[in-house]
């Protein structure tokens, strides 16, 4: 079975469904009906999504399991949140250093696990700076 895809190849404009029908009964429904804003995401998107998901929101876990650098994970994010429609929270400068802060913590402890590397670990902290940007 296909994938439904949710913008038209042609113009990329939103497609529709127009049909359903449930195989086990046999009820068809036709009409006009909206695709959820997941269908917006390309398989790329989705891909990275299913990592982020399945790796617990960690994104130094997804830089892994992805092959992908720190940047680059966040601004793809970045570009799931838009074509969802979403726009990410703005957090105070406190906030933002207090983040760093954690994601410091969460890079040495998956060092420590033997989870990262020291060469990936020393690059990650790097990509982080020092939070006072």
């Amino acid at each position: 079975m296909h994938q439904v895809i949710g913008q038209c190849p042609i113009c990329a404009n939103d497609l529709f469904v127009s049909k359903l029908n449930c195989p086990a009964c046999g009820t068809t429904l036709e009409g006009r009906f909206k695709l959820g804003a997941w269908h917006r995401l390309d398989a790329g998107q989705l891909h990275l999504l299913e990592s982020f998901l399945q790796n617990q929101g960690k994104i130094t876990w997804v830089v892994e399991d992805l092959g992908l650098s720190y940047p680059t994970v966040r601004s793809r994010l970045q570009g799931i949140l838009a074509v969802l429609g979403l726009n990410p929270r703005h957090h105070s400068p406190d906030d933002l250093r207090q983040q760093v802060r954690q994601q410091r913590e969460s890079i040495l402890n998956e060092l420590a696990a033997g989870q990262l590397t020291p060469d990936a670990a020393a690059e990650l902290l790097q990509q982080l700076g020092d939070g006072d940007s």
